[in-house]
């Protein structure tokens, strides 16, 4: 089996152009590149620690962190993607979509509209959904969501305690909460998050 032939159910998949974009070349299986993913997904999650003084809600602050998170491991990191996919809104109005979502949610912090969790929540679900890069997009969203809580003086969420990236009965609760919260019913995520 090689890289990008096997995803967790609710994952994205790679397309064959995708692929080709893997930078280390010794990498031949699915879980030599979690295994690689993961320490390169730990030095972008130190990054965010010192970048304090940086407005996290603008597109440069998200495309860096992806860039942080995967770019030892994709050439495409930090690059919006140019395909469609199994979820995600389509690929051209990303860039719209998303300076939507970062406007709203700086409008829902200053104005309050509603509690710091559910703001969290809710920009955590649009961002899963526009689906910016052709992968890694829910542990980037996890992360900017966490980034996002501390940066308002909270906690980041627990995210039910588990690695949501391995299949299993966690995964199943998040993606399931997700689902509920495409149609506006964010408390099961909500409870998943701080679960």
């Amino acid at each position: 089996m090689g890289v990008g032939d096997a995803h967790a159910p609710g994952a994205t998949p790679l397309d064959p152009d995708e692929a080709r974009g893997l930078i280390p070349g010794h990498i031949r299986t699915q879980a030599e590149l979690n295994q690689w993913e993961q320490a390169n997904v730990l030095e972008g999650s130190t990054w965010t620690l010192r970048s304090r003084g940086r407005d996290i809600l603008s597109e440069d602050f998200v495309r860096e962190l992806h860039r942080r998170l995967f770019g030892e491991t994709w050439r495409w990191a930090g690059t919006f993607r140019t395909t469609g996919k199994n979820i995600g809104v389509d690929a051209t109005p990303i860039a719209v979509q998303l300076r939507e979502l970062l406007d709203n949610t700086r409008y829902w912090i200053e104005h309050q509209t509603f509690p710091l969790d559910e703001i969290a929540a809710r920009f955590h679900h649009r961002l899963v959904v526009i689906h910016p890069f052709p992968n890694g997009n829910g542990r980037h969203a996890r992360l900017m969501t966490d980034v996002l809580l501390r940066r308002n003086g909270a906690a980041a969420f627990s995210w039910g305690g588990a690695n949501l990236e391995a299949a299993g009965d966690a995964r199943d609760r998040y993606l399931t909460a997700l689902r509920a919260a495409d149609t506006g019913d964010y408390q099961p995520l909500m409870s998943v998050v701080r679960s």
